[in-house]
């Protein structure tokens, strides 16, 4: 049975409507990006998905955003590329597998499938004839020929590494899988082990990628600050320490890089890494040290980690000379803090101006020298007690360096040890250090591009001739027991050289899945090219003109995505530097969380709500206890506060869920999910649907010739063409919830002028009525596709409003006579007055002293200064 409403207006159903519009937009390919258009081009991209299996409420926010960028593109006359594919490759797959005793294949590309239909069902403008997943053997071949081509550049190379082995899985962890000493899944006490592992040489663009920075003007300024701080340049001095006699070690100096020179007046110990060379050389023959090493390596190697932990060490009976306190030695410890990969894997510990120098220091009762003077102490009573000082000042305590500055501190200590010789070489240098480290890419696991390469006892390490890729995932591989299945596999990895015909062995590790997601925006502009790239067709769409994703991708995935844009550059697959010339992370989608009194987490359909006393309480609705309602966090599955994007598409409609996503609040924060605000998207859904239909009759029929607007038309003609010129903008600039600001101002302006218009209809009136219902309708057609390809049909309007040009303001309408000018007294605002624009002073201080506010506090009495600043603001000084 049709809903009707008060009016007599069929209620939009967006179950009917939402389907067959996706279905005329297939089979018209509305949304196909030719390559071969010659209009201007706009390449719009989200980050894509993993495929788990079903969408959560964080990509419905992640593609709104894009869709709608990707829709007024279009609408504004340009070749819009907006594609979607897969990151298909990753463990998750290969735990399914085990788990599930299905293959990784089957099970990710079943996921694809019930995906794409989520998608397809929110009704994106997607070119779906270029989808890809990076599974797909056509996606990596390509991907293995440009390992090669790299390989011959001397871009990929293979080294030595000391990585997190997990004994029973056999498989190597990154640090953040290692969690208190033991590896994430299997719970095995985690080894340190040196592999051979492939690694990309993204050092030798460091610099190159962090002045480039600079260019990014699209991108988010704390995004740029992450790319900067993690190629972490840091300009310092590299110093040797001489090593006095011993007989436990035969080197002669210890090398250290420093950033803060100035403060080695205040150095009081030395610290390895258990990793340093000097460690494995004096823990030899020291058990104590060797157990300690291992303890250190028990618990990996993550920042994060290392700042929690507590700092510990292990004195070795080895010292150093102090290189500018003559007589003065300092012992050498092993630290578990101390990487070997920043600097030289050996420090110098300053503890009054390191926080974890000072740990370390008060936890072995060393000396604690303070060496910078804040510029308001005494050097008589400062002191650092548990809190190094890192802030500026003046350098004291230090000899010959008291009384300068930092900087002039540091050059003057830099000058004085280069002139120095040690073992017949400079005791310091001046050296830029890097913190960004060349990328491992190698991977112990089945689901992943194999890395094309043969091992050969007489050639050496063979790269995979172009004729004989794709290098292919075997389909009969095994998941009955630990390790990678490539390795196990009984003939995939066994073959014949390609230079000598010999025996060899293919290379079983597979390539790290960052690798699969930091070129995937160039093959999008030519995913059928027998190339990785068709160089002429990845120069014209690229940059992105705007990418989107989360913030959680800010750091690797943009950076390794900037690097490989350069070596493809450098190896002829495309002609450009940067990949995005736009870059947006919207924030997260989040709920509250509730638990029962057992405290277990419950999902809020387990849960119902009533208000008592003016008190919202939850109820678990299975037991009928009394359940917390708790703090407002990400949707998360461990916390089990995810709404299912299905239940609420089915319910509401897309369209629904995509105006709540984009009128909440501003895309960059993060938007609580509740049901009262998608209850209310969707009552505003109606009340759109609802002003159509009723105006559709009124504004029908012939144009007829316009007279002069009376005031309520003028009024009006202003706020449709105020709208239609600030949405635009708004969108352009990603303010969607100030468009969507916009669009409710015109809404209600439309919904009080209707009833004017049916009463009296003029044409003047008739036809701005018609500007702004078919002004409107353009304009939510971005933001909810369906609802308005609904109107357009109702106004009998030729076509698809999806192909319609963006309406143009009238200039003459956005000029406004008058202005409304806040009067505060006294600095705090006390009410409006609204005067013809540059209106004279001496008329401006007449109105605002008139107000009542204004009268009451002057109590009869003159003011003391009225400040009018004109067009903007009124002060009233009483």
């Amino acid at each position: 049975m049709l809903q009707v409403n008060a009016t007599g207006v069929e209620r939009y159903n967006p179950r009917d409507k939402e389907p067959y519009w996706q279905k005329i937009w297939d089979e018209r390919q509305t949304f196909v990006a030719p390559n071969d258009d010659d209009r201007e081009r706009c390449y719009v991209l989200e980050m894509f998905p993993y495929p788990s299996g079903r969408i959560h409420m964080g990509h419905v926010r992640n593609y709104a955003l894009g869709d709608v960028i990707a829709r007024y593109q279009r609408a504004k006359g340009k070749n819009v590329l907006h594609p979607m594919g897969w990151d298909a490759f990753g463990l998750p797959a290969e735990n399914a597998a085990i788990q599930n005793k299905v293959h990784p294949k089957a099970w990710t590309y079943q996921n694809i499938a019930a995906m794409r239909d989520q998608l397809k069902s929110m009704g994106l403008s997607i070119d779906w004839t270029r989808e890809f997943a990076t599974c797909d053997e056509s996606y990596y071949h390509q991907q293995q020929k440009l390992f090669t081509d790299f390989l011959k550049e001397g871009l990929v190379y293979r080294r030595k590494s000391r990585v997190n082995w997990d004994p029973v899985d056999q498989t190597v962890l990154a640090n953040e899988q290692v969690i208190d000493g033991r590896a994430w899944r299997s719970g095995a006490i985690v080894e340190q082990r040196e592999l051979n592992q492939w690694a990309f040489k993204i050092t030798d663009y460091a610099e190159e990628l962090l002045t480039a920075i600079d260019t990014l003007d699209g991108w988010p300024e704390k995004v740029r600050t992450m790319q900067r701080n993690w190629i972490g340049k840091s300009e310092g001095l590299r110093v040797f320490f001489e090593i006095e006699p011993t007989d436990k070690t035969n080197e002669t100096a210890l090398e250290i890089f420093t950033t803060r020179p100035d403060t080695l007046y205040g150095a009081s110990f030395m610290a390895l890494s258990p990793d340093h060379p000097l460690t494995a050389e004096l823990a030899a023959n020291n058990e104590a040290l060797a157990a300690f090493v291992a303890e250190c390596r028990r618990h990996g190697t993550a920042t994060e980690t290392l700042e929690k932990m507590e700092k510990r060490g292990f004195d070795t009976g080895v010292t150093v000379k102090h290189p500018v306190i003559e007589g003065a030695t300092l012992p050498v410890y092993v630290a578990n803090f101390v990487l070997m990969d920043y600097g030289t894997g050996a420090i110098f510990g300053c503890p009054a101006h390191d926080q974890r120098d000072l740990d370390f220091a008060n936890a072995y009762k060393l000396p604690v020298t303070p060496v910078v003077l804040p510029h308001d102490a005494d050097p008589e009573t400062f002191t650092i007690d548990d809190e190094a000082y890192v802030g500026p000042g003046k350098i004291f305590n230090s000899g010959p360096l008291d009384g300068l500055s930092i900087e002039e501190a540091k050059d003057a200590i830099a000058t004085t040890l280069e002139s120095r010789s040690l073992n017949g070489q400079p005791q310091a240098s001046r050296q830029t250090n890097y913190r960004l480290r060349d990328w491992g890419l190698s991977r112990q696991r089945y689901w992943g591009c194999p890395i094309p390469v043969i091992h050969c006892d007489t050639c050496g390490i063979v790269p995979v001739p172009d004729d004989q890729l794709p290098v292919t995932l075997p389909e009969d591989a095994k998941f009955d027991k630990p390790g990678n299945p490539l390795d196990h596999h009984p003939s995939w990895k066994h073959v014949t050289c390609p230079d000598c015909g010999n025996a060899a062995v293919r290379e079983t590790d597979t390539m790290d899945t960052f690798v699969d997601s930091s070129w995937y925006f160039a093959r999008f502009t030519a995913p059928d090219a027998s190339t990785p790239t068709d160089p002429a067709m990845a120069d014209a769409w690229l940059p992105v003109d705007q990418y989107i994703g989360g913030i959680e991708h800010a750091i690797l995935h943009l950076l390794y995505s900037r690097f490989f844009t350069r070596a493809m550059k450098r190896t002829g697959h495309l002609n450009l530097d940067e990949p995005f010339k736009g870059m947006f992370t919207q924030g997260m989608v989040t709920h509250e969380t509730y638990k029962s009194e057992k405290g277990d987490w419950l999902s809020p359909e387990e849960v119902s709500f009533e208000t008592v006393d003016g008190k919202r309480r939850a109820t678990e609705i299975s037991t009928g206890k009394t359940a917390v309602i708790g703090a407002v966090e990400k949707i998360s599955k461990s916390k089990r506060n995810g709404v299912d994007p299905d239940e609420i598409l089915k319910v509401y409609g897309a369209d629904t869920a995509r105006w709540f996503m984009l009128s909440d609040s501003p895309p960059e924060r993060d938007v609580e999910w509740s049901e009262a605000g998608i209850e209310g998207a969707a009552r505003f859904t109606q009340r759109i649907w609802k002003l159509v239909g009723e105006a559709a009759p009124v504004i029908g029929g012939e144009p007829q010739s316009a007279g002069e607007p009376d005031s309520d038309t003028l009024e009006l003609l202003k706020v449709i063409h105020r709208a239609t010129d600030q949405i635009g903008t708004e969108i352009e600039t990603l303010k969607f919830n100030r468009a969507v600001a916009q669009i409710y101002e015109l809404t209600n302006a439309l919904v009080r002028f209707l009833p004017l218009t049916a009463e009296s209809p003029d044409a003047s009136r008739v036809t701005a009525l018609r500007t702004g219902v078919e002004n409107l309708i353009q304009l939510i057609a971005p933001m909810m596709p369906h609802l308005a390809e609904s109107c357009w049909e109702t106004l009998g309007k030729e076509g698809l409003v999806c192909d319609a040009p963006w309406p143009e303001a009238d200039p003459k309408y956005l000029k406004d006579d008058s202005v409304t000018l806040p009067v505060q007294v006294n600095g705090k605002k006390r009410g409006e007055i609204t005067v013809a624009k540059d209106a004279d002073k001496a008329l401006v201080e007449k109105e605002a002293l008139s107000l009542d506010a204004v009268a009451r506090m002057l109590d009869g009495s003159s003011p003391k200064k009225v400040i009018v600043v004109p067009n903007r603001i009124v002060n009233v000084v009483v």
